[in-house]
C-alpha cells in the first residue's frame, strides 16, 4: 500500500498562487501514476491533473490547462501541483491519488487517496 499526505492548501485571493505537496510513503512512489482532484462544496470530485510514473508525461482537465502544473519528485517520494492565477470557482478540497494503471483521469481507478487539502479562493 501507499499512504499519501497532501499540504500546502490554505486562503488565498483571487489571481494567487498556492503550491499543494502530496507526500508519499510505503511501496515504491515511482510504481504509481498521480493525479490530483477536487471536490468543491455540493459537487462531485472532479479531475484535476495526472502525471505518469517517471514524471515524463501530464495531463489537465480542459480548465485548469495552463494555470496549474503537475510535477512530481521520485526521489522524495512527492508530486506537486503549482496553482497559479487562481480564482474563486477553484475553491475546493484538493486530494491526490495514486494509481497503478500507466496514465488514466478515472477516479475510479486510482486506489490510494490522501485525505485532502482545503483551497479557498477569495474574490
Amino acid at each position: 500500500q501507499v499512504q499519501l499526505v497532501e499540504s500546502g492548501g490554505g486562503l488565498v485571493q483571487a489571481g494567487g498562487s498556492l503550491r499543494l505537496s502530496c507526500a508519499a510513503s510505503g511501496r515504491t512512489f515511482s510504481s504509481y501514476a498521480m493525479g490530483w482532484f477536487r471536490q468543491a462544496p455540493g459537487k462531485e470530485r472532479v479531475f484535476v491533473a495526472l502525471i505518469s510514473r517517471s514524471g515524463g508525461s501530464t495531463y489537465y482537465s480542459h480548465s485548469m490547462k495552463g494555470r496549474f502544473t503537475i510535477s512530481r519528485d521520485n526521489a522524495k517520494n512527492t508530486v506537486y501541483l503549482q496553482m497559479n492565477s487562481l480564482k474563486p470557482e477553484d475553491t475546493a478540497v484538493y486530494y491526490c491519488a495514486a494509481t497503478q494503471r500507466i496514465f488514466t483521469d478515472l477516479s475510479d481507478e486510482y486506489a490510494y487517496w490522501g485525505q485532502g487539502t482545503q483551497v479557498t479562493v477569495s474574490s
